[in-house]
């Protein structure tokens, strides 16, 4: 295959060792250890939309690679981000996860990406189908439309294989939760032209938490995932995917914090009814297209299609202000379903060139989304409660007799051109711009977003840079809808935020690792001010859209090999966050923000057959309301593990077993007061693979 992006990468593969082998003999029989880096990953493409260094790229941006996430035997998303520094938890209430980049919270909308794709977040993602996470930091809106300041993270699935493999996994944590893990892949006929890579989990969940009779808490997941590669021709390549999720899983809206930052309660107990669920399916299916011009000219397809149903069940109990453990609260039960669909496409036009003795990398794109989503809800009795008190019956409610529909919908296209010029050897310029125009009943909205990037290289292996990059994020609604307001009827313009970041990369010890370094400045503006209006006989308020809010700080991590035995993945970062113009919160710190961050894994190679971690994640102060008057303590947690590799005939097992928290530190992760996520205790997972 002349052109195609898996067999330049197949050949590159199979032909490095081979050569190896030839050239340097002496120097493959005195290896030790690890003879690769699996910590380092060298390029993330969802960065720039093309296969480019981390090196050549203007911007920070980590990627956690699946090695890292077997080792720590991660279950979801949160687990595998806990990895970077400038990623925080956020509340994890009706089993999902949220998650603030930079200080900014990442939309279930538009702040994920799957394979370059915009991707409905709103369950637990499916981590068993992925091969890497990349963690794409800084205003991104010029790629992907609209989108917070603190970033995108891209995971990065997993892709066919021609080689014939069978993984077979299972592991089991203290609770008696397990998972069952087959991942499967190789080639489908003689000439290798048609391969495939499926994913089945099947895993059950019992938490440490426990509602109020005494049941615990639960949870059911299947995932079934398929991706199949077809090389049409020596340069065509067309890869389709599928899968589909369903969890089902008993409701834990968080605890209760009193206004001394204490947990209200045992820390066991969830405040919602034992009855109180929720129930997802989700399916992704969709296709690329990769077609090689020539050598050096490109074009990219995708089209994904996601559709997203979901039940929920909610007792929805309310904290009294003044609660304390014994007293009445509230609960509100209703029968909610949800249904999102979600369609995305892009053409990239990819083309590699030497014009005015410069070296050019062009991208020239559009992308698309179109959003749908519709509810049906019906409410039940409302009643009270109180520890000690029989569970009450779940109502007898149903959504489905809800004879009316709440929709939402709306589309957006992107047009963007980025080039990433190479002056000299020393000297790269990265510049491009994005007009952006969303169609929505009552919020149309158009935009265009620069981005500039100067990269120097004083030597091969580091980088110095400085970057200048936008965002924006559409209002609800295109004009000030309040008749009592002055400016009724006032346009409103998209929420913009801007960046400078300036950063530096560098590669040590034959660049087995990577060191890098970011500051940056991010100011978020445009947001809603409304004040009162004194002695006005004709409005009540003036709103004007001036909000500000202002996130400055540093990074600096670290990830690879320091030696062929000692692995690192290591980052920190410290964070001021601020809103400057806010008519609530302004000289606050938004929730769930720490001035400082930081993180450790680690692994050491002890021989052939048996390698230990330990990995160490700090988060400091943090703020549970936007008051900034309830204030959650710092920790630092420790995780150990071990791995012991053995092979019986052809067959290869992999034993692990990890202790998560293994000081018992008590803590309080993401959420605020009322709906706080208390650290659990000791724990340990044991899991078993077998490779044939």
């Amino acid at each position: 295959m002349k052109y195609s992006v898996l067999f330049l990468a197949l050949n590159a593969a199979l032909s490095a060792p081979l050569a190896l082998a030839d050239d340097k003999k002496i120097e493959v029989i005195e290896v030790q250890g690890s003879y690769f880096n699996d910590y380092k990953i060298d390029d993330a493409n969802g960065a720039m939309r093309t296969n480019t260094s981390l090196l050549n790229t203007a911007q920070s941006v980590t990627v956690i690679p699946d090695t890292i996430v077997n080792e720590q035997l991660a279950t979801t998303l949160g687990e595998v981000l806990l990895n970077d520094a400038s990623l925080t938890a956020g509340s994890k209430q009706r089993n999902r996860e949220v998650f603030n980049l930079r200080g900014f919270t990442l939309s279930s909308s538009n702040g994920y990406l799957r394979d370059g794709h915009q991707h409905w977040s709103h369950y637990q993602q499916p981590i068993e189908t992925l091969e890497s996470v990349e963690i794409i930091k800084g205003p991104s809106s010029i790629l992907y439309g609209q989108s917070a300041p603190g970033g995108l993270v891209n995971m990065v699935t997993k892709k066919p294989t021609t080689k014939t493999m069978l993984n077979v996994g299972a592991d089991v944590d203290g609770e008696g939760s397990t998972r069952f893990v087959l991942d499967t892949g190789g080639a489908l006929n003689e000439d290798e032209s048609l391969r495939y890579r499926s994913v089945l989990v099947k895993q059950d969940v019992d938490y440490w938490r426990e509602y109020q009779n005494g049941e615990q808490r639960a949870r059911d997941r299947f995932l079934g995932a398929v991706v199949v590669d077809y090389d049409i021709s020596d340069n065509t390549l067309v890869r389709f995917h599928y899968d589909r999720t369903n969890d089902k899983a008993g409701l834990d809206t968080g605890s209760w914090l009193n206004s001394a930052g204490d947990i209200i309660g045992d820390d066991k107990t969830i405040r919602d009814m034992s009855w109180a669920f929720t129930d997802i399916t989700v399916e992704n299916m969709g296709f690329d297209i990769s077609y090689f011009l020539t050598e050096q000219w490109q074009v990219k397809l995708g089209y994904n299609e996601q559709n997203f149903s979901r039940q929920r069940f909610e007792s929805s109990p309310r904290k009294p202000s003044d609660f304390v453990e014994g007293g009445t609260y509230m609960s509100k039960p209703y029968d909610r379903y949800d249904d999102w669909q979600f369609k995305t496409m892009f053409a990239d036009f990819v083309g590699e060139f030497e014009l005015v003795s410069m070296e050019h990398q062009l991208l020239i794109g559009v992308n698309s989304l179109d959003y749908y989503y519709g509810q049906l809800k019906t409410n039940a009795d409302n009643f009270e409660y109180h520890s000690g008190m029989s569970e009450p019956v779940r109502p007898d409610v149903n959504y489905k007799t809800d004879d009316s529909l709440y929709t939402s919908e709306y589309d957006y296209y992107g047009f963007y051109i980025q080039d990433l010029v190479s002056v000299n050897e020393q000297w790269q310029v990265s510049f491009g711009g994005r007009y952006d125009k969303q169609n929505k009943e009552g919020a149309d909205n158009e935009s265009f977003v620069p981005k500039l990037g100067v990269l120097y290289h004083p030597i091969e292996s580091a980088t110095i840079y400085t970057s200048y990059s936008q965002s924006f994020e559409p209002q609800r609604s295109n004009t000030l809808n309040d008749d009592k307001d002055k400016n009724h009827g006032m346009k409103l313009d998209a929420v913009t935020s801007k960046q400078f970041e300036v950063g530096a990369k560098w590669q040590l010890f034959n660049e087995r690792l990577l060191l890098t370094t970011a500051l940056f400045d991010i100011s978020k503006t445009g947001s809603l001010i409304t004040e009162n209006l004194e002695n006005n006989p004709e409005f009540d308020t003036i709103t004007t859209q001036s909000g500000e809010q202002h996130h400055k700080g540093f990074e600096l991590a670290a990830q690879g090999a320091i030696n062929d035995k000692l692995f690192v993945m290591a980052s920190s970062a410290y964070l001021d966050a601020k809103y400057e113009k806010d008519e609530n919160y302004e000289g606050n710190t938004p929730v769930d923000v720490p001035n400082w961050s930081a993180s450790l894994w680690s692994r050491y190679e002890l021989n052939d057959a048996l390698a230990i971690n330990a990995g160490v994640f700090f988060e400091g102060e943090r703020f549970a309301n936007s008051n900034n008057t309830i204030t959650k303590d710092g920790y630092a947690r420790v995780d150990v593990g071990a791995t012991y590799k053995m092979s019986l005939g052809q067959k290869d097992i992999n034993f692990r077993f990890n202790i998560e928290n293994l000081f018992d530190a008590e803590y309080l992760a993401g959420g605020g007061e009322y709906n706080v996520t208390i650290g659990e205790g000791t724990n340990f997972r044991l899991a078993a693979q077998f490779s044939l």
